[in-house]
């Protein structure tokens, strides 16, 4: 019965150093930030981890089209999404160790 207990307490401080883990992956990721462009380098969007847009330039030649500066701009923000979310899962599946945690993949955006 001892030996469950103990195993019980070494599970619980376990999970308590994953969700510090977790907690300091979490605080850099969101300090890194990540760089799509479209047009051929018309438009250039960058993300932080998170995925919140942080900036974005846009080539003065870009703005005589509307209609393809809208899809510039759709398409650089997508690719520097993109890069976050996969260095958020490369960085995550380190950090587990490989371990299948639900509901993790959705949390970045993932899932797929």
């Amino acid at each position: 019965m001892l030996g469950g207990l103990g195993d019980l307490a070494n599970l619980v401080k376990q999970a308590g150093q994953m969700k510090e883990n977790m907690a300091n992956w979490q605080e850099e990721l969101a300090r890194k930030t990540f760089e799509g462009d479209a047009g051929a380098g018309m438009v250039r969007a960058v993300v932080n981890g998170k995925c919140e847009l942080v900036n974005i330039k846009i080539e003065p030649r870009a703005v005589e089209d509307v209609e393809m500066l809208e899809d510039l701009v759709k398409s650089a923000v997508g690719a520097a999404t993109r890069k976050a979310q996969e260095a958020a899962r490369a960085d995550l599946g380190k950090l587990t160790g490989g371990m299948n945690i639900p509901g993790l993949e959705q949390m970045l955006g993932g899932g797929q």
